[in-house]
């Protein structure tokens, strides 16, 4: 199986920018998109539900217009589909989509950004704490994949200035901290399966011309748990598909 995750900031705005020849033409099998900013009745039916895929799934958020909101599009049927973690605080601003396959538990996150304040940081961590026990309790029951905009570069090699950027949110001590338990409890970052190296990212701001000097960060991840490892088969970026700040990311799993 083929899984895309790509954070298109905006799907409206995407769809303007060769989003669908893209997506008609990328070969995944699920394809996981992150901060749609939209509600599905404000497209038109083939926007919603584009016909190179079978199954349309959406999220948004209840809380704010035009704000988060994920979408999977699936030619595999889940057996089964949901949109929230178990905790309230959590629900309201479309951050989740869980799609049950027979081989793992698949989840599209939209993570919470922490730099707007300290409320939104405990925000951040808080969410990241409950998808950890969330996760834990499905894997009771089959593996888990997870993929999406985590919204934190996890080490130094992860993104082009980590001095400068050491005391902002997306590469604090204690976001950094959370993404090595993470690990600790038995999740795999697929991409470094395959590629140890610098200077590979999946984010770059607007500003400063920071994609075309490769200035970015790695903040977009697929974590599969450590007994779906061996059936890795690839995890790569593709920074050069724009239209959106972030660019796709991609893995295939032997199922």
């Amino acid at each position: 199986m083929i899984i895309y995750s790509w954070n298109v900031n905006g799907y409206r705005a995407v769809l303007k920018k060769d989003f669908r020849d893209w997506l008609d033409g990328c070969g995944g099998d699920v394809v996981m998109l992150q901060e749609t900013k939209v509600e599905p009745d404000q497209l038109d039916p083939e926007e919603r539900e584009p016909d190179s895929f079978s199954n349309h799934y959406w999220n948004w958020s209840k809380k704010k217009k035009g704000y988060s909101g994920v979408a999977c599009f699936t030619n595999p049927e889940p057996l089964s589909w949901d949109t929230g973690l178990s905790d309230g605080r959590f629900r309201d601003e479309g951050r989740v989509l869980h799609l049950e396959y027979p081989d793992f538990h698949l989840f599209n996150i939209y993570f919470p950004n922490g730099q707007m304040s300290d409320e939104r940081l405990d925000f951040k961590m808080g969410f990241y704490d409950t998808f950890l026990e969330h996760a834990q309790t499905l894997r009771k029951t089959k593996p888990i994949v997870v993929g999406g905009d985590f919204n934190t570069a996890h080490r130094e090699i992860d993104l082009k200035n980590p001095k400068a950027n050491s005391e902002r949110s997306g590469f604090l001590p204690v976001e950094r901290a959370w993404i090595d338990k993470f690990i600790e409890h038995g999740y795999v970052d697929t991409f470094r399966l395959f590629e140890d190296g610098p200077h590979h990212y999946s984010w770059w701001s607007y500003r400063f011309n920071a994609r075309k000097n490769n200035a970015g960060w790695r903040i977009d991840y697929f974590f599969v748990s450590e007994e779906l490892k061996d059936k890795v088969v690839r995890a790569w970026i593709e920074p050069d598909v724009l239209g959106s700040d972030h660019c796709p990311i991609g893995v295939e799993i032997d199922v």
